[in-house]
């Protein structure tokens, strides 16, 4: 049910379907009793939806197109500001919330671009956590297997693809949110360098490490995306793989890697090679630092305590505790620690900016695990933790770094497994340009079917 976007762009331009038609089938698959729609969005706009389908098709028959993205169905994660809508980033405790008068800046692009918003996809509570569970509003199941987790925190946003409810999932990826459930289920998520895309009309969880990216069935998809909420040209020039040099990270990210990820790595990293790359070793002992600095919550919890504390002392009880418990990590900072990791952070990117030189682009897994069970999480508070850190400790590397980040599907045996290329800060097109050319080399892993 997986949804490419050059193949719907090509029957849209060839007539051989519509925007409206296209919208209907994401809109019956969300509403299918035996399907994840209901835990995979939160709230639904059918009515909208089909009347700016409607509007699409008009203006492709009148030939003033107004983007590659013109007509196609878009979810949108519940924190960021959709009209009329309550932005309540999975939570209760927002629930009650006025609803947004205007669109998140992100979201305002898309429509301008004439995408066609569906609705608000699920996520975990305030993005706080990178399983994608949530007590409030359902855990969507895995489509490669729905006793499996997601991922998170984009959740909503990955099924929602994955299940051919939406071609395109708005998320946001503050330490994988993006590019775990996309490497979970298959698909590919991006993160974009920090700050790159306004954040205006996006409820945060850390400012500091903050991106808006998005998932999709393959590279087009996330770089149409990405030049979109960018404002940037939507050209990839294309780059040869044949002498390009990638940093294969040797320490931090190799730790407790599973052997199915690990073997579907090896094959691919095979394969580049294969196709001509340098796989150059590498190591970057800065990272090691990052379990030392997230020891009371990091740089995230001290940032998402300033701005939930005074939600906490009324309506804690509301919360989902394994969220709240993180954010309340943060209290046992002393004064100047906040200030102390920021400074710590910069040193670490001058060191890894510094080790990186001459690099097209740095491998690592996505994660170093596949999807696990839902109902072993559910039932074990410590395996949650443990699993959460490990899911999040690859990805996150990104984060810290201040970098761009791709995560595609590599073929497996069995679960889906992700390759992870972190490209250089500000060098986001440069790196879709690559992973395009890996993709290709690759073979596209996530098999279309709509």
């Amino acid at each position: 049910m997986i949804l490419r976007i050059a193949t719907i762009a090509d029957a849209l331009a060839r007539g051989e379907t519509t925007s409206e038609a296209l919208v209907r089938q994401c809109l019956s698959r969300i509403h299918d009793p035996k399907g994840e729609g209901a835990r995979a969005f939160t709230r639904t706009l059918d009515e909208q939806a089909l009347a700016e389908a409607q509007a699409s098709d008009a203006r492709r028959v009148a030939g003033r197109t107004m983007s590659p993205i013109d007509g196609i169905p878009v979810s949108i994660k519940c924190l960021f500001d959709v009209a009329g809508m309550v932005t309540h980033s999975g939570s209760r405790v927002l629930a009650d919330a006025v609803p947004a008068t205007q669109d998140a800046a992100a979201v305002a692009r898309l429509r301008a671009a004439g995408a066609v918003v569906l609705g608000h996809t699920n996520m975990t509570e305030f993005a706080y956590s990178g399983l994608g569970m949530n007590p409030h509003y359902g855990t969507p199941g895995n489509p490669a297997n729905r006793s499996r987790v997601p991922g998170g925190s984009s959740s909503g946003a990955a099924v929602s693809v994955g299940d051919g409810m939406a071609v395109i999932g708005l998320g946001t990826d503050t330490g994988g949110s993006c590019r775990i459930p996309a490497a979970f289920c298959g698909l590919t998520g991006f993160k974009p360098t920090a700050r790159r895309v306004p954040m205006a009309g996006t409820y945060p969880l850390s400012e500091t490490l903050d991106s808006i990216g998005s998932i999709a069935a393959d590279v087009a998809g996330v770089a149409l995306v990405d030049a979109v909420i960018s404002g940037e040209d939507a050209t990839l020039v294309p780059v040869p793989l044949k002498g390009l040099r990638f940093g294969l990270l040797q320490n931090y990210v190799t730790a407790d890697v599973e052997s199915a990820v690990q073997k579907a790595f090896d094959a691919a990293v095979a394969r580049l090679h294969a196709a001509g790359v340098e796989i150059v070793p590498l190591t970057l002992p800065a990272i090691e630092q990052i379990p030392a600095m997230n020891a009371q919550g990091g740089i995230t919890a001290a940032e998402a305590l300033a701005l939930h504390r005074d939600l906490l002392a009324v309506r804690e009880a509301e919360y989902d505790p394994r969220v709240s418990v993180r954010i309340r990590k943060a209290e046992a900072m002393v004064p100047g620690a906040y200030e102390a990791l920021l400074a710590q952070r910069l040193r670490m990117i001058a060191q890894c900016d510094a080790a990186t030189l001459g690099l097209d682009a740095v491998l690592m897994p996505t994660t170093p695990i596949v999807a696990p069970a839902t109902a072993a999480l559910d039932a074990d508070e410590a395996l949650y933790g443990k699993v959460n850190l490990l899911a999040l400790r690859n990805p996150t590397v990104a984060n810290f770094l201040d970098r761009c980040a791709l995560s595609l599907p590599v073929a497996a045996e069995a679960l889906p497994v992700g390759l992870m290329l972190m490209g250089e800060t500000g060098a986001d097109r440069r790196l879709l340009a690559i992973g395009a050319a890996v993709e290709a080399a690759l073979g596209h892993v996530t098999k279309e079917n709509a």
